[in-house]
């Protein structure tokens, strides 16, 4: 898998259709060239494959055995169920620090990387705000907006973020923020899907915004110009079908029009951060997780009595409603820290879901 994901000219769509086409990833470096060149291959891709770069793929490995290194695929339960509901998602995802973070309610905030000091004030706040709510932030480490969001969202101590990169996780873009990427990973993620090595390029970046969005419930945009990185993720959004607000500004202020553009496209227009959680709080637990959990082992929907007893009772004491663990630990008796393991384990076998707030939900069971 490691191999292949280097091959150059094959991203998501074609490594899909190779693994449909061979049925996994070592029978496509079995086959003939006679056999790739019939798939419509670059050539580049054909002369890799017959001789792959395994050096590079020892590297990806090593920094594998280190310290929070994840390498997350498709089929691994704690593979985000959002982004996996994505058109060709990512088959391999890189994660430096917590990968449970990844599968809970995601909301992205991004914007111009030269934003006025309004618009930085507003990001860290909307995203301090979110946090103590349990909303996890979800932006791409850029300078201006995104810096922001992710230090807002630090700046409340429960605050959990994740940083999608557009490079490999050996190396941090823009190296100005290497010390808050090294905060990121302690307090919640970084991610990417490109291997090791890989060193910034501007074509790597708007593949990074569908990942920003993929994992994300929704998007809020803070200040963005009429032409902007920005309005790519927002409209990768909603071709995800994710929702995407935007906060207005002055009509002088140029970094207003792309936001402006984006209302009257259908985005929901932002003055609170609870416009935000009203949007997301319902959807979350009604439809986003749960239809998620579709992804996950057929565990799901699963009858409680077909658990372990102890697992079974913290599930009865869930009823059906969203519960906080303080609340299960003085219904079942246990210790805080029992209550979230168990809710970890029952949560990665689709038995519960995470929701904003801090709160969990029972699924079908």
């Amino acid at each position: 898998m490691l191999a292949l994901l280097r091959a150059p000219g094959i991203g998501p769509a074609r490594f899909a259709r190779l693994l449909e086409h061979f049925g996994s990833a070592a029978a496509v470096f079995a086959a003939s060239r006679a056999e790739w060149s019939g798939l419509d291959l670059p050539g580049a891709a054909l002369d890799y494959l017959g001789a792959p770069d395994w050096r590079r793929v020892e590297a990806d490995l090593a920094w594998l055995e280190q310290r929070d290194n994840h390498l997350l695929a498709l089929a691994d339960l704690r593979y985000p169920p959002l982004l996996r509901q994505i058109s060709y998602p990512p088959p391999l995802l890189f994660v430096h620090g917590d990968p449970d973070c990844l599968r809970t309610p995601q909301l992205a905030i991004v914007g111009t990387r030269n934003p006025t000091p309004l618009g930085r004030e507003t990001a860290h706040r909307f995203a301090e705000h979110l946090a103590s709510a349990g909303m996890i932030i979800t932006s791409g480490l850029a300078l201006g907006i995104d810096t922001a969001a992710h230090m807002g969202t630090l700046a409340n101590r429960e605050g959990r973020t994740i940083a999608v990169m557009g490079t490999g996780l050996d190396r941090v873009y823009p190296a100005k923020n290497r010390e808050l990427a090294h905060t990121i990973a302690e307090r919640g993620a970084l991610v990417s899907e490109l291997p090791t090595g890989t060193p910034v390029a501007a074509g790597n970046f708007p593949q990074r915004n569908r990942l920003i969005s993929g994992l994300a419930l929704g998007v809020l945009v803070v200040e963005a110009a009429a032409r902007s990185g920005s309005l790519i993720t927002a409209r990768l959004a909603l071709d995800q079908g994710r929702e995407v607000f935007a906060i207005p500004g002055s009509i002088h202020n140029p970094l207003a029009k792309g936001c402006h553009a984006l209302i009257r496209e259908g985005a929901k227009l932002v003055e609170m951060a609870t416009d935000i959680l009203e949007e997301l709080g319902s959807l979350a637990v009604a439809g986003a997780i749960a239809s998620s959990a579709d992804a996950l082992p057929k565990v799901v929907g699963a009858r409680v009595d077909q658990v372990d007893e102890e697992y079974r009772q913290l599930l009865v004491a869930m009823s059906d409603e969203p519960c906080g663990i303080d609340l299960l630990v003085e219904r079942c008796g246990l210790t805080a820290e029992v209550v979230s393991s168990m809710l970890l384990i029952l949560e990665l076998e689709g038995y519960v879901a995470a929701v904003p707030g801090g709160f969990y939900c029972r699924l079908q069971c």
